[in-house]
């Protein structure tokens, strides 16, 4: 099974060598015969290649049984004309990467602000008010004037019903609840289609509880009342935003594993940035990577119908989760003692000894 590595920006490169020591651990441990096939992306293939992401790096990464991607600074590039392209949208468009899979589970530490949330948000990934990946020909953000500009929200039947589907779906492993979140108060007519089409592909699946809540009051519900909910499916950008706020309260970013699913491509994705401030010094946490990797393992699982990743998967994430659970085994950021590489160690011998 191949996975190909692509370290990126900042401290991608770090995150990413500390995760694949734990992929080779799980792989070893479980007999998953995990071959790794890494390439250059962002700047260093900008300065080697002359864009950010090179076709034939694309066309290894479509072919391959799944993608590890390291966090990019698409800040810092040049416009995509001058070979400046977002790998990260690039991938969720030419790869149809339409669920956005982000799980929210309190970590046993401080860092956690609430401490009984286990939910996961199911973000769609294509359309939206991203304007990027809104309009067939052009950008879906524009200005007929100097003082004046307009941006277009794309929802379409087919987008929202599938979202909803794969909600449903990955609902049905869990407590059978889904939780639709719209603004269909105001955004009558977008929102109105994807709550309907939500509940059409979610219909597949009717043992799930299924109910709505408005964008604005599921802002509250996540501070107030976290462990009511299971899983949340909504639109781009409200997805964007509520994961981003589900994680913060679960300890932070840097334990938010991240999921980009299509029908036949998965890429794992640290929730987080590339925080070039602190690269090449040792001090980034791993973590929300790892988590990331072992659920493709998990979406690969559930392709193969395998045990042996499914095993790989869990072990992962409990072996992450014991290690920031434990002061003497987390990274510097988050009140432990470690560096980028030992806590990759760590977690790998716990994953050895699964």
């Amino acid at each position: 099974m191949k996975l190909v590595i692509l370290p990126g920006d900042g401290i991608g490169p770090e995150i990413v060598e500390a995760t694949k020591v734990v992929l080779k651990a799980a792989s070893d441990r479980f007999g998953l015969d995990l071959e790794f096939e890494e390439h250059e992306i962002g700047e260093a293939a900008l300065i080697r290649h002359g864009t950010t992401l090179p076709d034939e790096v694309f066309q290894r990464a479509l072919e391959a049984d799944g993608v590890v991607l390291g966090p990019v600074s698409t800040a810092t590039y040049p416009p995509p004309a001058q070979g400046g392209l977002n790998p990260s949208a690039e991938f969720r468009r030419r790869m149809d990467l339409f669920a956005n899979i982000r799980p929210s589970r309190s970590v046993a530490n401080e860092a956690a602000l609430v401490k009984d949330m286990d939910l996961v948000i199911v973000r769609e990934n294509t359309e939206g008010f991203y304007a990027d990946r809104t309009m067939f020909a052009g950008s879906g953000e524009f200005m007929p004037d100097k003082d004046m500009a307009l941006a277009v929200r794309k929802i379409t039947r087919v987008g929202a019903t599938r979202i909803g589907r794969a909600a449903a779906e990955l609902a049905m492993t869990r407590r059978k609840k889904l939780t639709v979140v719209t603004k269909s108060n105001v955004l009558k007519l977008s929102d109105g289609l994807f709550l309907e089409a939500v509940k059409e592909g979610a219909a597949a699946f009717p043992e799930v509880a299924l109910d709505e809540v408005l964008v604005d009051a599921m802002a509250s519900h996540l501070v107030r009342s976290p462990a009511a909910f299971d899983v949340i499916v909504t639109s781009n950008m409200f997805g964007d935003i509520l994961s981003n706020e589900a994680a913060e309260l679960a300890g932070g970013l840097g334990f938010a594993g991240s999921l980009n699913a299509g029908m036949r491509n998965a890429v794992a994705q640290a929730a987080h940035g590339s925080a070039p401030d602190i690269a090449g010094r040792n001090l980034a946490n791993p973590s929300s990577l790892m988590l990331s990797a072992g659920m493709l393992l998990e979406w690969l699982a559930e392709r193969s119908d395998s045990n042996a990743l499914r095993q790989g998967a869990r072990a992962i994430e409990k072996s992450v989760m014991d290690c920031v659970g434990n002061a003497e085994t987390r990274t510097r950021d988050s009140g432990g003692t470690l560096g980028t590489d030992v806590f990759g160690a760590a977690v790998a011998a716990r994953v050895a000894d699964a």
